[in-house]
């Protein structure tokens, strides 16, 4: 289908409402999950963070930057938790904010798996489905590192980490968020899991496309479980080789994430969020199809996401959603900037993983510009 975006009005299907699960989104725009490591050695959202959000919620909903559900599976120095009561309070100004301004807000679940490093989660032990390092470095309070050799997860750890999980889900539902997304993409320990090239164990949990599926499938079945499928969704990233994920054979990659989402159909799930180079390609199509759910999509990181791109999705019926990074970074207001055609502030990339506020919470708005 193609369609003109010089033709659409400003009452494009874009800036409809849409329900996923119990969250009511006033418009199709979905901020990302941004990395902005402003949390500091605490992990406890302040007021810093608190503004950030609050700045952006008149976009549909806003999915936060990934957060740790315990403390060993931090990936970043700076990175919010939500594996203590201070970290869940911290948070709970956060989604005040946005939704004293009228906004929808999930919180993100992410556990590094093997990216990360002693020196960035305070000692302690890197765990993942194989000892298989990230070929790279990562940074860390002690400078740029070589990724350590993770230890495999034996299965009583396996289940802790799912325990993690749900705990963090509880604790961000009782704070406040509307719902929770689990972090299935990326290169982290959920895809870990996933790839044939990061799993290469020989028990449940590996070798065949269902076993590699399993862990991912058992994790979002349990946080549905505990805080209702309606308030929860799930991020992938089929084919995007991040933290040597590599997943080059697409008749496995069809396999284990066709059996993912045929597993996960009967939960009901809010949706299901995939990040891909061609949103509206065979792959991500008939992973929608048999998710038989509602679909957000993110076209990757090869480009920004522009107007044009984020209209031709929900037009052309892509998606029930776009997922949108930079151009938020950069445009708090950005729903009325696309909305009426208005220009846009251009990010700065030196800023975005900066300490201060600085290229964080000073982009003008429209008034201000």
């Amino acid at each position: 289908m193609s369609v003109s975006t010089s033709e659409l009005s400003p009452t494009s299907s874009l800036f409809s409402p849409v329900s996923l699960g119990k969250i009511e989104l006033a418009n199709r725009i979905v901020m990302a999950p941004l990395t902005r490591v402003r949390a500091g050695s605490s992990g406890i959202p302040g007021d810093l963070m608190v503004e950030y959000y609050r700045q952006r919620a008149s976009v549909g909903m806003i999915i936060t930057e990934g957060t740790y559900p315990d403390h060993a599976s931090q990936g970043y120095v700076g990175e919010p938790g939500i594996a203590t009561d201070e970290q869940a309070a911290g948070w709970q100004r956060v989604f005040e904010a946005v939704h004293a301004e009228g906004g929808r807000i999930v919180l993100q679940i992410m556990h590094a798996g093997r990216g990360t490093h002693p020196d960035i989660n305070g000692g302690r032990r890197i765990l993942a489905p194989s000892a298989i390092a990230i070929d790279g470095k990562t940074f860390t309070e002690k400078g740029e590192q070589p990724y350590p050799v993770p230890e495999a997860m034996t299965t009583a750890e396996i289940r802790a980490a799912l325990e993690d999980f749900v705990t963090a889900a509880r604790r961000a539902i009782e704070a406040g968020a509307d719902g929770v997304e689990i972090h299935g993409a990326n290169g982290y320990l959920l895809q870990e899991f996933l790839s044939p090239a990061a799993n290469q164990r020989t028990d449940g949990y590996g070798g065949s496309p269902q076993n590699r599926a399993r862990f991912v499938v058992e994790v979002v079945t349990a946080v549905a479980q505990a805080v209702g499928a309606e308030r929860v969704g799930l991020r992938i990233s089929p084919e995007v080789d991040l933290g040597d994920v590599f997943e080059t054979d697409r008749d496995d990659v069809l396999a284990t994430y066709g059996t993912l989402v045929d597993q996960l159909r009967p939960l009901g799930l809010a949706y299901l969020s995939v990040l891909h180079a061609e949103p509206g390609g065979d792959l991500v199509q008939e992973l929608r199809r048999r998710f038989d759910g509602k679909l957000i999509v993110n076209n990757g990181f090869e480009s920004q996401t522009s107007r044009e791109q984020a209209l031709q999705q929900i037009e052309a019926g892509h998606a029930d959603a776009v997922v949108v990074g930079r151009a938020l970074i950069a445009n708090p207001d950005l729903v009325e900037r696309w909305q009426h055609g208005h220009p846009e502030n251009e990010p700065r990339p030196e800023l975005f993983y900066a300490p201060g506020a600085e290229g964080y919470t000073d982009y003008p708005f429209l008034e201000a510009a």
